[in-house]
């Protein structure tokens, strides 16, 4: 049986640590480098590093600031913003990254996905999906920092990607992003027990319990946060004795 994880993530913006209340109104909350040695002394299970505007800018992936994280940290690292070609992810692997997460490109190259699968694996691949909530009740998946819609609903579009080749799916519920007002439930249930491969649930994690939750209601294989590490005095060590403490299958 697979061990449930707990992820904190790190958004960049030029080069430094920033976090959004719904992927808006950006606050700068120091260093990368300095927070991924903190959450690596705390046994985080995993980093998710996340170059927000990358593809929006359409420049190079900040590989100098993977690099640095790589030789200080000993935990996985998953990175992900500009990625747009096999070529992007084999420096990514090179600069010490162990996962490659795909948001824009998996929808604008469509081969991409498959490419990569064939050419890394698929434990490498993990797909990015930022979904909106309309007023009707349905969500769609955006892309470019949750600006630009898709069309595409949430659970579809996981499907396909996992039969492309993904072998994970980090998902985002973009209206509870920074708002540290629980997950979003329904929407990381629905996903998860459409795919076969493992969930990254994230957005809105504002207490423990939102944690166990995740997990036990949402059926994510991980939840991933910041907002929590970053304004409460809650840690991973916390999280996952709290976790143990509920009966939750965590690396002790």
């Amino acid at each position: 049986m697979l061990k449930n994880r707990i992820i904190p993530s790190l958004l960049l913006k030029n080069g430094r640590m920033v976090k959004s209340v719904r992927f808006e109104r950006y606050r700068d909350v120091g260093h990368p480098i300095t927070a991924a040695k903190i959450y690596d002394a705390q046994r985080a299970d995993e980093l998710i590093i996340l170059d927000i505007t990358a593809s929006q800018e359409k420049r190079d992936i900040l590989f100098e600031i993977v690099r640095e994280i790589s030789a200080e940290c000993f935990m996985p690292l998953g990175v992900g913003g500009g990625i747009r070609s096999v070529a992007d992810i084999r420096m990514l692997l090179r600069c010490g990254a162990d996962k490659a997460v795909i948001n824009t490109a998996a929808v604008e190259v469509p081969g991409l996905i498959g490419e990569a699968a064939a050419a890394f694996g698929s434990s490498t691949i993990v797909v990015s999906i930022d979904a909106r909530k309309h007023g009707s009740g349905t969500y769609e998946v955006f892309t470019h920092a949750a600006t630009k819609a898709t069309g595409k609903d949430p659970v579809a579009w996981a499907t396909e990607v996992v039969a492309r080749g993904a072998g994970e799916i980090f998902l985002t519920a973009v209206d509870r992003d920074g708002t540290m007002e629980g997950l979003d439930l329904a929407l990381i249930r629905s996903v998860a027990d459409a795919v076969s491969v493992p969930v990254i649930a994230s957005g809105g994690v504002g207490t423990l319990e939102d944690f166990k939750r995740g997990i036990v209601d949402g059926h994510a294989s991980a939840v991933s946060a910041a907002s929590i590490f970053h304004f409460t005095d809650q840690s991973p060590i916390k999280t996952r004795k709290y976790l143990v403490d509920q009966g939750l299958h965590v690396r002790p």
